[in-house]
């Protein structure tokens, strides 16, 4: 079992930054596979960006260049820093822990960016 908490989400005018974070606890951090997705109203959730366990990253077209995802398995956390914000950010953040034997989600972070 793996618990999953986010923060660092809010409000920013559009060209901003934020930088989430989502701390785990429980079970061995550094065997899974840590993402970022995000989940706008009347939208499915979609994948944001991913780091695997040797630490290869991936991205959605739509942020890269302008998000970083990292990880401190010392610290059990994983990253994202957003910047250049658009509007079209706007949405709730997950954090996602999966592997072949689990697949966890945290509660959610509401990112907002104002035009």
């Amino acid at each position: 079992q793996v618990q999953l908490v986010e923060s660092g989400g809010g409000l920013v005018q559009a060209g901003g930054s934020l930088r989430l974070s989502c701390a785990a606890s429980g079970s061995a951090f550094s065997v899974y596979v840590m993402g970022w997705y995000r989940q706008a109203p009347g939208k499915q959730r979609e994948l944001v960006a991913a780091v695997a366990t040797g630490g290869n990253r991936s991205y959605a077209d739509s942020v890269k260049g302008r998000f970083t995802i990292s990880r401190d398995n010392a610290k059990n956390t994983v990253y994202l820093q957003m910047n250049i914000l658009k509007p079209e950010d706007t949405a709730v953040y997950y954090c996602n822990a999966k592997n072949s034997w689990g697949n966890y989600w945290g509660q959610g972070t509401q990112v907002t960016v104002s035009s």
